[in-house]
């Protein structure tokens, strides 16, 4: 969309929203945007999307709702000249709330809100950034400019004010959602097309194969597990970085017929209603999406006890909790459950009630527009 195309601000309700964020691939935060946007009273706010890259998949049901969206096309995420655009379009748009998600919109869209007076910017902070300190310094050094740093988890508060040195008095906590409905309701999935026998148990993982989520722990684990279980068998969902990794040491240790490769999936719901437990071996997170999901379909989890697994899970109630990156301790809580399927089932329906309860993201964006408005009040008073 052109600078010329974005219409005037006006002093008029509804509430005028600018949302940055640093693409708009299909991931768990980019997902959740377009829940939260498309889920808000379009009669008490005005959403507008700035993209720092360039166009992704979830662009399209962001435009068919109606909301504006703007793909910077930046190749430089940390580049200055997208800094000096996007306030150019937000002096223009003069939104009341600059809303950020993901790191390096968060540190543009930041600077870029100062320069363009936009009157409250608010950080999203996704995940327990564990990757180096230069972020966490960065993200410190410029919280002056910031209203309110919104965590999706407690785990994720607490570590950003421990680790990160942000102040708690700005520090605000507002989990993710799930469309519960979607994943009670989706069709179980014909895991025969993976290559896994009829009447097979499957361990199912999803997520990016990345060393943040601990795929190697897991394959460690399923060493550990599959020779004890002729009918158990392991499947993979997604890609990443050590997808050849993961598939060299799966054929070195001959398992290529227990553990199955799918590569990105879009029937993700119907994959975790076929199987038997869900597995997240990762060693750092925020609140992970693909763990509601799974408790929305009613699938046991067996999770690392990571940032947000204590707000979703209630150790042997509505899943297991192991140490992170321990492959022993990540097998015999899989074996449990195994050994007692009765009790698998039954965990599993716990899930999906809390999270039909807590989770649905009609409950979550009502917690995002009390927000907001709170945050309007005290701009007007």
């Amino acid at each position: 969309m052109p600078l010329e195309s974005l219409p005037l601000s006006t002093d008029s309700q509804p509430t005028r929203i600018a949302f940055c964020i640093t693409d708009l691939d299909a991931g768990g935060a980019e997902r959740a945007l377009v829940q939260i946007l498309t889920r808000l009273d379009r009669a008490r706010f005005e959403p507008f999307v700035f993209c720092i890259s360039g166009e992704g998949e979830l662009v399209h049901p962001l435009r068919e709702a109606g909301i504006p969206v703007v793909c910077l096309g930046a190749k430089k995420r940390h580049g200055l000249s997208v800094v000096w655009r996007l306030s150019r379009l937000l002096s223009k748009l003069r939104p009341s709330i600059l809303q950020t998600f993901l790191f390096h919109a968060n540190i543009v869209g930041r600077l870029a809100g100062k320069a363009a007076r936009v009157p409250i910017i608010v950080s999203g902070i996704r995940v327990a950034e564990k990757r180096g300190s230069l972020r966490l310094w960065i993200d410190r050094a410029t919280d002056w400019m910031v209203a309110r740093h919104l965590c999706v988890s407690q785990d994720v508060a607490a570590f950003s004010a421990a680790r990160g040195g942000l102040p708690i008095g700005k520090i605000q906590v507002i989990p993710n959602g799930v469309d519960a409905g979607q994943f009670a309701e989706a069709q179980s999935a014909d895991l025969a097309h993976f290559e896994i026998p009829p009447g097979s148990r499957t361990l199912l993982f999803v997520g990016r194969l990345d060393p943040q989520k601990g795929p190697f722990v897991l394959m460690a684990a399923a060493r550990e597990l599959l020779p004890r279980h002729n009918d158990v068998h392991l499947l993979l969902v997604g890609d990443g970085p050590l997808a050849e990794n993961l598939r060299k040491w799966v054929a070195k240790e001959n398992l290529t017929d227990r553990v199955h490769f799918a590569g990105r999936r879009n029937d993700v719901p119907s994959v975790m209603r076929a199987a038997e437990i869900f597995v997240l071996p990762s060693l750092w997170e925020g609140l992970p999406n693909v763990v509601l999901e799974a408790m929305a379909a009613g699938v046991a989890v067996v999770a690392s006890r990571v940032e947000g697994i204590s707000d979703l899970l209630l150790d042997d109630q509505t899943g297991l909790v192991v140490p992170p990156n321990s492959a022993p301790d990540l097998a015999e809580a899989i074996e449990r459950l195994l050994a007692d399927p009765q009790h698998a089932h039954q965990m599993g329906h716990n899930a999906q009630q809390f999270v039909r309860k807590e989770f649905a993201w009609g409950v979550v964006v009502e917690k995002y527009s009390a927000f907001y408005s709170e945050l309007v009040d005290e701009m007007g008073r």
